[in-house]
């Protein structure tokens, strides 16, 4: 479960953002054709994030769909799967979104006055 480790990278990168700070909230963007599973990162969390800055946040998953732009026909269409190819048939496309592994914002505490 390769979850566990960008579970991880997140809390260390998140931690190293809030200089000591307590975080309340982080917001994830995770592409449906990332390849990683949302659920397994949620899942494994709450214990990675225990006795760091993170303990007790909240973690948000915004999951972003599969988007690509068509070379044969200029259009833009959905993509469920990596290799889906274009409404019109053609398989050469640029791919605009959906491969995002990304952390979004995070919310933190002020600092007592």
């Amino acid at each position: 479960m390769h979850e566990l480790g960008i579970t991880r990278n997140i809390v260390a990168i998140v931690s190293d953002a809030a200089r000591g700070r307590k975080v309340r909230r982080v917001t994830v963007d995770i592409g449906e054709l990332s390849g990683v599973m949302g659920e397994a990162v949620a899942f494994c969390f709450e214990t990675v994030a225990k006795g760091t800055p993170l303990d007790g946040a909240a973690l948000d998953i915004r999951r972003v769909a599969g988007r690509a732009l068509c070379a044969s026909c200029r259009s833009e269409f959905d993509q469920a799967s990596l290799f889906a190819p274009c409404p019109c048939g053609s398989g050469q496309f640029t791919r605009l979104q959906g491969e995002e592994l990304s952390i979004r914002s995070m919310e933190i505490e002020e600092e007592a006055a």
